[in-house]
């Protein structure tokens, strides 16, 4: 079976709350960030210099890293979240590995997984110490992906091996490390991981392709035709489909020769 070369990238966006944010200041700068960058960098620079706690400085330097953002300067932009994250109070380490991990994202958007993994490590140990399982769990699974795109694999698997312990009922943990098992061929684990994440989310089409291509390596072509078709029948209009129906084709093939 071919390699499926999607699964370790980059997952999807995910909101960023803001913790200990008032309703206003914070909230305001990072509405005109979006809208009007350039206006929203002289707002968080006036805000700096007027800060009265350091709570306020870190989120003077996290406004400022959006409008960074926002104007594609992600050098910049990466500077100011590591700033607003080391500012953070240390009372608040969550906040903190949110701006870490931010920084980590501007360093990848510039391409610079070198640069992105102390950050998205960083970030990751922080959550963890303040007990935020769920974003530690999370934060892991992009450090993973960071180290997948290194050529870390072990790192990677180890990464993902913490995730699943800080929260067991990540489904995308489970998914992946199977996947990363997979191409390491440890097709015993992948294939407890893969049992793992279908329980957690019976219904995902990634889960459903990935357990079809575990069994269509571990020989299992009857399990494979079954995890390929589930997948066809519960999103029938997704790529993962359409993979789906490219996996069963080349397992009828190989069935005629």
């Amino acid at each position: 079976m071919p390699e499926v070369p999607e699964e370790l990238g980059d997952r999807p966006p995910r909101s960023e709350n803001v913790e200990q944010a008032p309703p206003t200041e914070l909230a305001n700068c990072l509405r005109q960030a979006s809208a009007n960058p350039e206006m929203a960098l002289d707002t968080a620079q006036r805000w700096r210099e007027g800060a009265q706690s350091q709570l306020e400085m870190a989120q003077s330097a996290h406004c400022l890293g959006l409008a960074l953002v926002q104007s594609n300067r992600m050098n910049e932009a990466r500077e100011a979240f590591e700033l607003a994250s080391a500012e953070a109070p240390a009372d608040n380490p969550t906040y903190s590995a949110r701006l870490a991990a931010m920084a980590g994202n501007a360093a990848m958007a510039q391409g610079d997984a070198e640069s992105a993994l102390p950050l998205l490590d960083r970030a990751g140990e922080l959550a963890l110490s303040a007990r935020d399982n769920e974003l530690g769990a999370d934060l892991r699974v992009d450090l993973a992906r960071v180290l997948v795109r290194l050529n870390r694999t072990e790192d990677a698997a180890s990464a993902l091996a913490e995730a699943r312990e800080a929260d067991p009922l990540d489904a995308q943990a489970w998914l992946l490390s199977a996947t990363l098992s997979r191409r390491l061929e440890r097709l015993g684990e992948a294939q407890n991981q893969i049992e793992r994440a279908a329980t957690l989310a019976p219904r995902d089409a990634q889960v459903g392709l990935e357990a079809g291509v575990i069994a269509a390596m571990s020989g299992r072509a009857r399990d494979a035709r079954a995890s390929f078709q589930s997948v066809i029948d519960v999103a029938p209009d997704s790529p993962e489909a359409g993979r789906a129906q490219t996996y069963l084709e080349q397992l009828d093939a190989s069935a005629t020769e």
